[in-house]
């Protein structure tokens, strides 16, 4: 099932600069920062209650977010939603018509698992199923 909504990713060019609203002026717990080699970005993880604001920045000019902020500017870039079986929900989704953009699941921050379902099918929202690794 669907569980919560994990995260909302948000572009930006620079995560240090970007932080400073997020940490010090309103305050938000700061997670950490990472480098996401298979994405070509680099995060910022805030928690507001049971969600997270992750900032994402672009660590070469080939990465999806470095496209997205040329083509759009700074901003909502992708709402993520944890579940507890992305297997089940890639093959859900796929039955619905709704088009993944990857054969296969693909390493997420903090070691997550994750999808990203095509916008086009999704009322131009980008949507992210993401699932903690199973143990073992």
């Amino acid at each position: 099932m669907l569980e919560k909504i994990d995260h909302i990713g948000i572009a930006v060019r620079s995560v240090e600069a970007s932080s400073v609203l997020y940490r010090d002026v309103l305050g938000l717990a700061y997670e950490g920062t990472e480098e996401v080699e298979s994405q070509g970005v680099k995060v910022a993880f805030f928690r507001l209650g049971e969600a997270k604001i992750e900032l994402l920045e672009p660590l070469h000019d080939e990465s999806p977010i470095a496209r997205f902020l040329e083509k759009n500017g700074e901003g909502i870039h992708h709402i993520a939603l944890g579940c507890d079986d992305l297997d089940a929900w890639r093959a859900r989704m796929e039955e619905a018509g709704v088009r993944l953009l990857s054969e296969e699941p693909i390493d997420g921050a903090h070691g997550k698992l994750i999808t990203f379902m095509h916008p086009r099918d999704t009322g131009r929202v980008l949507l992210e199923l993401t699932q903690r690794r199973p143990q073992g």
